[in-house]
């Protein structure tokens, strides 16, 4: 009865502690301070990971500059045994009025193996629709397909761009360069409540 006891009092002492560690902070000034902080995070990122793009394809910087818009994410996938998930966030930024848009992106599915994979996906949009059903519907790669292309003779293979959708291109990026297949099924975009 006594260890009863005991062990009561320290599950009660456990979670009352981990609801004052984990609690929401009332001082709405650092509330916003970590939001602005998760932004300007966010941004930097984008502003990274297109240079990166634009250092393996220079021909996207053009693509760039003409599209309706451009949505860039950073993403930490893992497969254990026959469950893959990935999950991270990004941000989207209609080109013309800079206007932009806080995302999370969420994936799971099958495939045997272990391991980790840290990816970043770069959505470049040629139209308003396009950019306009991202933004309000988000993007589930369910039934999408993959695509590849091949470069020139140099016996390389290299993912120029995956136009998934019509309008829309798509390239990933893996700590080996550009990705030889846009490999997203599964995968759901959609904004993020506590950013924007």
């Amino acid at each position: 009865m006594k260890s009863l006891t005991i062990f009561i009092g320290l599950m009660l002492f456990s979670a009352s502690s981990s609801a004052a560690f984990f609690g929401k902070d009332d001082d709405p000034g650092k509330e916003a301070e970590k939001i602005s902080e998760a932004q300007n995070a966010t941004r930097k990122m984008r502003d990274e990971i297109l240079e990166e793009l634009y250092e393996l394809n220079p021909e996207t910087k053009g693509l760039v500059e003409k599209s309706t818009g451009v949505a860039v994410f950073d993403s930490l996938g893992f497969n254990l045994l026959l469950l893959s998930t990935a999950r991270g966030g990004g941000i989207a930024r209609e080109t013309s009025t800079g206007e932009e848009t806080f995302m999370r992106m969420f994936s799971a599915g099958g495939g045997f193996g272990m391991g980790v994979k840290d990816f970043r996906v770069i959505f470049i949009f040629h139209t308003e629709q396009s950019y306009k059903n991202f933004l309000d519907s988000g993007w589930d790669f369910s039934s999408q397909g993959d695509a590849a292309a091949e470069l020139g003779d140099k016996g390389q293979s290299l993912e120029l761009a995956a136009t998934v959708t019509q309008g829309t291109s798509v390239y990933q990026i893996t700590k080996n360069g550009l990705a030889l297949q846009v490999t997203l099924q599964g995968t759901k975009y959609y904004r993020d409540k506590k950013l924007n």
